[in-house]
């Protein structure tokens, strides 16, 4: 059967330059209502977990989560999902460094911003600061991750600075790392601790 990874793949391979009929066949035999647009993967492993400590199934709504592979593409997917190509409704998460690409993207293909929240660095920078570096720490030494933080920590370029900012770095120093911490952190939030730009997404899906 069909599923929503499929639909994703459909996209993805219309963005790049392929048919858009698959994607559109897809979308009318899953019922997809909205996308939600992500930069990367590791916010794709974060919205998806805090859908399921919440307990909904966001496939089974009609919702599909999609990484891009960046905020400067936008405007590429914004106009095949949204009102120019399937008509779609289209949410999302940018980081403020990246908001004015959503602005400009989303402008041009009539898509309202209101469905897009803001982080103020990243997600990443979000959730550990959500969660203090001291929660963050006892993530990291409790998934093996020790020995690797602390030799990072030595690297010149990490004196003096903050630890959040050294804590969202180390995320992102090994492929695949910021993908599963992603989730981790999620996981660790106590049920007052969402960050708002996180939770408003989820509320508004």
């Amino acid at each position: 059967m069909a599923d929503m990874c499929a639909f994703r793949d459909a996209v993805s391979g219309w963005a790049g330059g392929g048919p858009g009929g698959p994607a559109n066949d897809l979308a009318v035999h899953l019922g997809v209502r909205t996308v939600v647009l992500l930069e990367g993967p590791s916010d794709h492993a974060a919205v998806e977990a805090l859908a399921a400590r919440r307990g909904r199934d966001l496939a089974a709504e009609g919702v599909c989560v999609l990484p891009m592979g960046g905020a400067m593409c936008v405007g590429r997917y914004a106009g095949l999902l949204g009102p120019p190509g399937l008509g779609l409704r289209l949410a999302g998460l940018c980081d403020e460094g990246e908001q004015r690409f959503y602005e400009r993207g989303l402008a041009r293909a009539g898509v309202p911003y209101a469905g897009f929240f803001v982080c103020v660095t990243d997600l990443e920078d979000e959730l550990i600061r959500t969660l203090g570096t001291a929660r963050t720490e006892e993530i990291v030494r409790a998934e093996g991750d020790l020995r690797a933080w602390q030799t990072f920590l030595r690297q010149p370029a990490q004196h003096g600075r903050p630890r959040h900012q050294q804590l969202r770095r180390f995320l992102g120093t090994k492929k695949g790392r910021k993908i599963r911490y992603g989730r981790l952190l999620v996981e660790a939030l106590g049920p007052e601790q969402v960050p708002a730009p996180l939770d408003g997404l989820l509320l508004s899906l």
